[in-house]
């Protein structure tokens, strides 16, 4: 892992994007990265229907989705708004 970036252990299910929101740290920037729920849902390889669910499935990968929002970070994958979606 690249010692540069950091995740810090905050996340939020933003019901509007329908997704959960988690944040990268990096040179003292906040990065939003977001995953779906149908991509969680996907990993999980269930319907996830509550918000304590959703956010149980997300501590569960935790550790890999970071990884891939690293990579994406270190490829310069954001979208317009400046996000980072990991998939």
């Amino acid at each position: 892992m690249n010692q540069n970036i950091l995740f810090p252990d905050l996340q939020h299910w933003d019901a509007e994007k329908q997704a959960v929101g988690f944040q990268a740290q990096q040179a003292g920037a906040l990065i939003p990265c977001f995953i779906s729920l149908a991509d969680l849902e996907k990993r999980a390889q269930r319907k996830l229907e509550t918000e304590e669910a959703i956010l149980n499935v997300f501590n569960q990968y935790r550790f890999d989705l970071e990884e891939l929002a690293e990579e994406a970070i270190e490829e310069e994958d954001f979208n317009v708004l400046g996000e980072i979606w990991v998939r």
